[in-house]
């Protein structure tokens, strides 16, 4: 059990992140979601012990084993010392050549099967093919999450806290991850954007907005009763609306009332035909009725404004990307890039090896040709020697981890030489790698898209960014203060509003890292996009969006074919 009580958290330079948050997380598993830099993150290291709350109680009942999104290997380590497992087998090592202190029998304590015990987790978990004794510097990003994962199961903690465990894996390591998910029986908290894995959980927790609430079933039934809240309050919204036109025409209506008795009040005053002490009476009833029918419509108009505020407020703030992108548009039959040579020798580079991405492992044909890796001539024949791109395709490269697919859109881009490989651009590409680091943090928004768009006006930059929500003053932020959510939008705009615009977008990996708002805004993005699309992503959901009409797959084995949709 995990119980949260009136738990804050704020950095040392007074940067509120969380404030008096009431959660308890009990058995099971539970999604944790909300936008980017609504804490969740934060919340899963003060769980797991990396932080401490600048106020509040947190208790845990239970050893917590947490996953991060950055994980930290050291390149001389080996898989077993990931796993844990090290000073276990170099006890039972020790005694199996004759030294039996109570050191070593304490080290092994019951875990005299701990080979067999981690290869069965790395089997479950796909990588059978992993040595115990491996250097760690040889996994790819994939293969490194999937190890630490093993690690945690291995230990069998009372709590378990994942933090975007699916990024860099691909559709095989998600669906042996989701399994593995499924069949957890402790405390379990996973702050994701995989619509699948969030599918799989038995509640989720919303963080956004500062306020924490709490549903009983996974995302899409928690999206569906959102939605039904939505779609009432939109039309409480409507009614209080007309209720508050209602009570301003009653309020007219009494004024011209009101106006009209005064006027014959005065008439019969003028015409002199009654006393004047009884006309004061008449006039002083005639006051006091005036001043209590105005006293009620004023409370009643601001009844209904109230009741307007409050309907409006209950309405979620879900601004989205609207962006028309009518420069991008390429002809059906115009070719905007050719590839030829993709069943040759080719491998990633240097830098990608060394970068820990995700294509660590080689790319094409695991460097051995056609000639030596054992395909059979009907997989021969489905091989794609040259890719041509025509008109405004929207291609998904997929793929496993390792295969290359990083390596080849920075092919495409101009950013990596392929031994035998020739790229023939037909229109401007525009590049969206993995790494958001496009951006100069030292400028503002507005100043970064001016940069890709020289030739246009500030007032004509500032408009195009609002439609990015980058509205006002969010246009001159720096982009070294702008959330992971923000920075993802302000890239995006730089690429789509450059000046020539790109007629065909490389994405690698774009959900990577992101909420589901952002996502979403991608996608909506997207929806104005007229250009050539190939994009390198193991969402599935999220290329569903995207329209996706051609479907490749991308294997160290079988090189570049096509598929049917996954």
């Amino acid at each position: 059990m995990i119980t949260c009580t009136d738990l804050s958290f704020s950095w040392p330079d007074g940067q509120c992140v969380l404030s008096g948050v009431n959660i308890a997380f009990g058995p099971g598993r539970t999604g944790l979601i909300g936008v980017n830099g609504s804490g969740k993150s934060t919340l899963l290291r003060l769980i797991a012990g990396e932080l401490r709350p600048t106020a509040g109680l947190l208790r845990r009942s239970g050893e917590v084993g947490y996953l991060p999104q950055a994980i930290t290997l050291g390149t001389h380590r080996t898989v077993s010392d990931l796993l844990g497992t090290s000073d276990v087998r170099a006890a039972i090592a020790a005694i199996q050549s004759g030294d039996a202190s109570q050191a070593r029998f304490d080290a092994v304590g019951d875990d005299w099967d701990i080979d067999e015990q981690a290869r069965a987790w790395l089997d479950r978990l796909g990588l059978a093919h992993l040595g115990l004794d491996q250097a760690v510097a040889e996994l790819s990003g994939g293969e490194s999450i999937l190890v630490a994962l093993a690690a945690l199961f291995l230990r069998r903690p009372e709590i378990i806290v994942l933090d975007e465990p699916t990024n860099n894996l691909d559709l095989d390591a998600r669906v042996r991850l989701y399994e593995a998910v499924a069949g957890w029986t402790g405390v379990m908290i996973i702050v994701s954007h995989d619509r699948d894995l969030l599918d799989r959980v038995e509640r989720i927790v919303d963080l956004s907005g500062g306020d924490v609430r709490v549903y009983g079933a996974n995302l899409t039934a928690y999206e569906e009763m959102v939605a039904a809240e939505q779609a009432a309050a939109e039309r409480e919204v409507v009614s209080a609306a007309a209720g508050v036109r209602r009570e301003r025409r009653d309020v007219i209506d009494a004024q011209v009332k009101q106006a009209g008795r005064d006027r014959q009040g005065r008439r019969l005053a003028a015409s002199g035909s009654q006393p004047k002490v009884l006309l004061g009476a008449m006039k002083r009833r005639a006051q006091e009725t005036a001043g209590r029918s105005k006293e009620i419509h004023a409370e009643r108009l601001q009844a209904a404004r109230d009741r307007l505020a409050q309907a409006e407020e209950a309405v979620r703030d879900d601004a989205g990307i609207r962006v028309e992108l009518p420069g991008t548009a390429v002809p059906a039959g115009r070719t905007v890039l050719r590839i030829a040579g993709l069943t040759g020798n080719w491998h990633p580079s240097s830098a990608d090896a060394a970068g820990g991405g995700a294509d660590l492992a080689g790319a094409g044909l695991a460097g051995n040709g056609l000639a030596g890796n054992g395909l059979a001539g009907a997989e021969l024949a489905g091989l794609i020697e040259e890719l041509i791109v025509r008109g405004p395709e929207r291609i998904a490269l997929t793929g496993p981890n390792g295969a290359g697919k990083t390596t080849l859109l920075s092919a495409v881009a101009g950013m990596t030489m392929l031994p035998g490989v020739t790229v023939r651009l037909g229109a401007v590409c525009g590049y969206l790698p993995q790494r958001l680091d496009t951006l100069d943090d030292s400028a503002s928004v507005l100043d970064n898209v001016r940069v890709t768009a020289p030739a246009a006006s500030v007032n004509e930059v500032r408009a195009s960014l609002a439609r990015f929500l980058f509205r006002g003053e969010r246009a001159g932020h720096l982009a070294g203060t702008l959330s992971g959510g923000e920075r993802f939008r302000a890239v995006l705009a730089a690429l789509l509003l450059a000046q020539p615009p790109p007629q065909l977008l490389l994405l690698d990996e774009p959900t990577n890292n992101l909420d589901m708002a952002s996502v979403r805004e991608l996608s909506q993005a997207l929806g104005g996009y007229r250009g050539a699309l190939l994009v390198a992503s193991h969402d599935l959901h999220f290329l569903r969006s995207a329209g996706i009409t051609r479907w490749l797959r991308l294997d160290r084995r079988t090189g570049l074919t096509d598929i049917d949709r996954p």
